[in-house]
């Protein structure tokens, strides 16, 4: 057995911890959904999931499967993923307002409903490394119907229950920590969103018509390369 010095296991258990601090955020960006103060909620969002985004690479440096071989940060990643996919981002759009009233318990549960089928999933990445479904990230469903669409109660009611069947069909999204395919490209969408994201919440309650292009380019980019993904390759098989 393979043995570990002090420092290793402080930096694998710190590893964990970063993790986990995922979870403190999306609670802090809960008392912000309270406060009705919705730039906050997505100022704590944002940095859950940037914690979200890098904590992998950390533990893979920290080599933490490793020296910690019965604890599985997975199962903490799971759980904070959910909170801060799912359950904080249903919340934020029972109370901002963006749902007919009569209609509001239904809108979340759908989003709930369909957020806990898709994480029974076996799997939800293909073979070629892109989602399988559209992925569970109503953080940013939110943000846009909130910050960046200017549409009606109903109208968001109804895009929303149409994105709750999304991650049913085997549509692919690009996974950007994965796909290899047009990574450049992929990144590059995801500055716009950030850009856009971080902009909006900087400047909030003004609007910028870049800022808000930049949301834009990288929603676009995101469904055309779904649509592209999964129509253009089957008809090129």
């Amino acid at each position: 057995m393979k043995k570990f010095s002090p420092f290793q296991y402080v930096l694998a258990w710190s590893v964990h911890a970063f993790t986990a601090s995922g979870m403190v955020f999306g609670f802090l960006a809960i008392l912000a959904i309270q406060s009705q103060d919705f730039a906050q909620v997505f100022v704590w969002l944002t940095v859950a999931f940037l914690v979200d985004a890098i904590d992998g690479t950390l533990a893979r440096a920290a080599k933490v499967s490793e020296v910690l071989p019965n604890f599985k940060g997975d199962s903490i990643d799971h759980v904070i993923d959910f909170a801060n996919y799912a359950i904080i981002p249903a919340y934020f759009i029972h109370e901002a307002g963006l749902l007919p009233e009569e209609f509001k318990l239904l809108g979340v549960s759908a989003i709930l409903l369909v957020s806990c089928f898709y994480y029974g999933k076996t799997t939800y990445v293909t073979e070629d490394l892109y989602f399988e479904g559209f992925p569970i990230l109503w953080n940013f469903v939110a943000f846009y119907l909130y910050f960046v669409f200017d549409f009606s109660p109903m109208a968001n009611l109804v895009l929303l229950l149409i994105l709750c069947i999304l991650p049913i069909l085997p549509w692919k999204y690009p996974y950007p920590s994965q796909t290899k395919e047009y990574r450049l490209l992929t990144f590059t969408a995801l500055f716009f969103i950030a850009i856009g994201i971080i902009g909006t919440v900087v400047i909030f309650p003004e609007k910028n018509n870049w800022i808000q292009l930049c949301s834009y380019v990288g929603i676009v980019y995101i469904f055309g390369m779904a649509i592209f993904k999964t129509f253009f390759s089957k008809i090129k098989s």
